[in-house]
């Protein structure tokens, strides 16, 4: 049917001061300006006098599995190497049914704070879980959020040189095979997707060049997108450095990814002369603040960067780093982090959900999410201001940032209402607290 989502309190798009039509095809099929009417039928008219209206939110980075061992104990209080270390050998332990937990945890819980696509960046592949791809698009078809499954992949181990264990890695002929199996089973290209697939490589330290090079050659080939991790950490530069002969920036172009295939995760270290480079290149950089300050990582240059010519978008990242999967609270780190470095009248609200949304849309390669306008995907978070912390608010978008909302009272995916009343349609959250927390204590 079709819907009038009418006199919202605020929304983030130009001459809808009334609101929005949801055509019968799940996108938008009109913005209708204050004090005015829809030119088109409408099948059902919902009130939106208390809600502010958002596109709905993109998660560009994340590692879904790791919602099993958030504030574990024995990787706390440390930075990224150290941290990793410690829970390389728990996550060894992950297996199809602790996944598909870990999946819907994370997917739910991002949809209750406004986020309608997800990208997932997995990389991790003991033995029994090679149908870790599967797992993902079943879980986010239940849910029902749009998901980018990043088909990641380790085969540089602490016996080649690299930082994960023997257990969880995979030879490069293996790799390649089930992401050409999965490029082939899930990717839809076209508008309205609901599941693409990018090839992910999890960072310098824990692959070869030469599965770096492969993984280009077969995004170019099936038209899909690459992504890692890189420019994180003082310590990657020094790996790089030393294993490579070069920075960061310099062994991603020698392995054929400085190109518009691409988005990173992080990019915190880049200099002034690589931030060129990248935004020429067109580059898309996933900035991650709440994961960059728990890990004492740094601060993405996010500024330069879009100066540069490089779409930035945002990612909650790992639950184990984060140790959340609420991308609006994620807006609001994003907020605060980038005032410190930029100062208060240089960064508003405003950028915190452009990186939220239109930056984040651009760095999965979608036209078709991230922006209120006739022709998108009808993809919206629905905030209301009735809590406590919004008492005294006067501006209702900015509220949603500075007083820190979390929780979404409606969220529309693609024309379908995905939560009302702040709960999913499709999920038992108690029934899913109870059994993921159950099967998270196999990891303590």
């Amino acid at each position: 049917m079709s819907v009038w989502i009418k006199n919202p309190l605020a929304i983030l798009a130009e001459n809808a001061g009334n609101g929005i039509v949801v055509n019968k095809l799940g996108t938008i099929g009109e913005l209708v300006p204050s004090g005015s009417k829809p030119k088109s039928n409408v099948s059902v008219v919902f009130d939106a006098s208390e809600h502010v209206v958002l596109p709905g939110l993109i998660n560009t980075h994340h590692h879904f599995y790791q919602t099993l061992t958030r504030a574990h104990p024995d990787a706390i209080n440390k930075e990224l190497f150290p941290w990793l270390q410690s829970l390389y050998p728990i996550w060894a332990r992950l297996d199809p049914e602790a996944l598909s937990l870990a999946v819907r945890l994370a997917l739910t819980e991002l949809l209750m704070s406004g986020c309608t696509t997800a990208s997932d960046h997995h990389y991790l592949y003991p033995d029994g879980l090679d149908n870790a791809m599967d797992i993902e698009v079943e879980e986010a078809a239940n849910v029902g959020g749009r998901i980018t499954v990043t088909r990641g992949s380790m085969n540089l181990s602490v016996k080649d040189g690299g930082l994960p264990p023997d257990s969880v890695v995979q030879d490069e002929d293996e790799i390649l095979a089930d992401c050409e199996r999965v490029i082939n089973k899930f990717h839809n290209r076209g508008d309205g997707s609901f599941t693409q697939v990018a090839l992910a490589p999890c960072s310098p330290f824990s692959v070869t060049t030469s599965l770096m090079r492969a993984c280009a050659d077969l995004a170019e080939k099936h038209n899909c997108r690459l992504h890692t991790h890189l420019g994180e950490t003082h310590d990657e530069d020094e790996f790089c450095v030393a294993t490579f002969g070069c920075r960061p920036v310099d062994y991603l172009e020698s392995v054929g990814w400085l190109n518009e295939r691409t988005w990173l995760a992080h990019g915190v270290h880049f200099n002034d002369e690589e931030i060129a480079r990248l935004g020429h290149h067109c580059v898309g950089v996933c900035h991650c603040p709440t994961s960059n300050m728990v890990l004492a990582s740094g601060k993405c240059r996010t500024k330069e960067l879009e100066a540069a010519g490089s779409p930035v978008g945002l990612g909650v990242d790992g639950s184990a780093s984060n140790d959340s999967s609420n991308l609006m609270e994620g807006v609001r780190h994003a907020l605060m982090i980038n005032r410190l470095s930029y100062g208060a009248d240089a960064v508003t609200h405003f950028d915190a959900f452009r990186w939220a949304t239109e930056g984040s849309a651009k760095c999965l390669g979608r036209k078709d999410i991230g922006k209120i306008a006739v022709g998108m995907q009808a993809d919206l978070a629905l905030y209301k201001l009735d809590e406590l912390r919004f008492s005294g608010a006067g501006d209702p978008l900015a509220a949603l940032v500075l007083c820190g909302a979390h929780t979404a009272d409606r969220v529309m995916v693609g024309g379908n209402w995905r939560v009302k009343e702040g709960l999913p349609t499709n999920i038992d959250v108690d029934k899913l607290r109870y059994e993921h927390g159950q099967i998270a204590r196999k990891f303590l």
